[in-house]
């Protein structure tokens, strides 16, 4: 990865000097470390700064940017682009609003960019160079590997640790697709570079990246299509979820092909040219861009992982036990790098296991945190615990209950129907398994199912909390009527009928 990034104006000049500063001149070691850390992405950044506020000897060492993904190519860029396209959704539903629309403001793509650039840079302090040195962290920039299970080297620096994180992340997945390297392509590390809006953009996957800049790009005026190698998108959420996103999709006239293989990129006249067939139909999209967002790939390469005794796969990357240590004992792995929930939240809470574990001998373990996920399209689409189809899997009854938007009264007043509340829960009892929410504010409203599950509190219990009328929360504690109504069994009522007999 270059550590310059485009254009060279003032937003990214203040953002480099702070991720990746040219003059960074690095310390002399300290003896043994406590704790040393490769990759300054959000695992490894909350490892080093907990762990130094408690006292230790910590060493810390990224390659690329301070920050990683998360700051610079990954959730506040994308979020930042996405706060201006949802402009666009707003004006698309104004005529239902009771807005006249004949003179409709139109995106500056320029200024939207200049915007996230501002907001990354104006961000980028949190997570710098200096205020970890200020911190109390030995930061040191450049290329880390372990040299022997207790040694990394950085340069012909030689730190020695009691403890060891691999927090190196994760990368784009190059596709193996005939002409794609020739005709060039974006990903999300090189996307918020643009400076013109493309006019025509293919969208290769249909994952949570893919969805999000999809729906933003086309928003923003780019005509885009999205080619999906599977029979649909967001195939890890709930089916009836992404049926919903769909037709919001179709609707504001974003081009889906499912099931699609792409045989070949080819160039033209204006723009690049991709070859596919669809359910075994040839099809074509002539585009101006290409966006690919077909999965990640772990940063394990010149790590010298053999040399420490750390097991590792190149697609899997490093393999960790439940209380997240690698084969070797010494070192431990948290974020992309080992998991399977590659979020920031995820790698967040990954690094606060390590501390208790690593520094305290503790034994803690990820297994028993409960995970919610996001996809930030309009609406949104937020899940926590299993969906139906894992806990069909792992042969576990379930009753499923279901509350749509549009028997919300806030939902319905603002014009914003469509979705649902789905949480299930273990056949003949209250206790949640899991939920999907699809709503424009479902990141926001998940917390409230995650916090009754990691509380081991039922749906029954949810029915007791008192939401604010009129709100789409509200959705929440309807589904949990709606379960207390599942206990007024004939037997039930029958008694009760009996009780107020005898009272009257």
């Amino acid at each position: 990865m270059d550590f310059e990034t485009l254009p060279p104006d003032a937003h990214n000049q203040k953002l480099l000097l702070n991720v990746h500063p040219t003059d960074w001149v690095n310390p002399q070691p300290q003896g043994r470390y406590h704790l040393v850390v490769l990759g300054a992405g959000p695992a490894g950044l909350v490892a080093a700064a907990g762990a130094a506020g408690l006292g230790a000897k910590v060493a810390l060492i990224e390659r690329h940017w301070m920050g990683g993904d998360c700051l610079n190519v990954g959730c506040v860029p994308s979020k930042s682009l996405l706060a201006s396209s949802r402009v666009r959704g707003k004006i698309l539903k104004a005529e239902s609003l009771g807005w006249k629309t004949a003179a409709r403001p139109e995106p500056d793509f320029g200024k939207v960019m200049e915007r996230l650039r501002r907001i990354r840079a104006g961000l980028s302090p949190n997570d710098s160079a200096q205020r970890f040195k200020e911190l109390g962290v030995d930061v040191f920039l450049g290329e880390g590997w372990f040299a022997d299970p207790e040694t990394v080297e950085v340069g012909h620096q030689k730190l020695k640790f009691k403890k060891a994180v691999i927090a190196t992340g994760a990368r784009a997945v190059k596709p193996n697709i005939d002409g794609l390297e020739e005709a060039g392509y974006l990903t999300n590390e090189t996307v918020f570079n643009l400076t013109e809006l493309p006019p025509k953009l293919a969208v290769i996957g249909g994952g949570p990246i893919g969805c999000e800049l999809a729906q933003a790009f086309q928003r923003l005026g780019s005509e885009v299509t999205i080619l999906e190698r599977g029979p649909r998108f967001l195939h890890k959420e709930d089916p009836y979820a992404a049926e919903v996103l769909g037709k919001v999709f179709r609707r504001e006239g974003i081009r889906i092909v499912l099931n699609a293989e792409i045989e070949r990129i080819g160039g033209a006249t204006h723009g690049r040219v991709l070859h596919y067939k669809s359910n075994g139909v040839p099809g074509y999209a002539a585009v101006d861009q290409i966006l690919v967002g077909v999965g990640r790939l772990p940063n394990v390469e010149g790590l010298g992982l053999e040399e420490a005794g750390v097991r590792y796969d190149e697609r899997k990357g490093v393999e960790v036990d439940d209380r997240l240590r690698t084969s070797n004992p010494r070192v431990f792995a948290a974020g992309d790098i080992c998991s399977e929930h590659p979020f920031t939240h995820a790698a967040d809470a990954m690094a606060r296991i390590i501390l208790r574990n690593a520094l305290f001998g503790g034994r803690a373990k990820w297994s028993d945190l409960v995970i919610p996920r996001c996809t930030y399209t309009d609406p949104e689409i937020a899940q926590v615990g299993m969906t139906e189809k894992e806990a069909r899997e792992k042969g576990i009854p379930y009753t499923t209950f279901t509350q749509p938007f549009s028997g919300v009264d806030r939902a319905v007043a603002e014009g914003e129907e469509e979705g649902f509340v789905r949480i299930h829960v273990k056949k003949g009892t209250d206790r949640i398994l899991g939920a999907t929410l699809v709503a424009p504010h479902a990141g926001e409203m998940i917390s409230e199912i995650t916090a009754a599950m990691v509380g081991k509190m039922g749906l029954a219990r949810l029915a007791n909390v008192i939401h604010p009328y009129p709100t789409q929360a509200e959705a929440v504690k309807k589904i949990a009527d709606a379960y207390h109504r599942t206990r007024l069994t004939p037997a039930v009522k029958k008694i009760f009928q009996q009780w107020l007999d005898w009272t009257r």
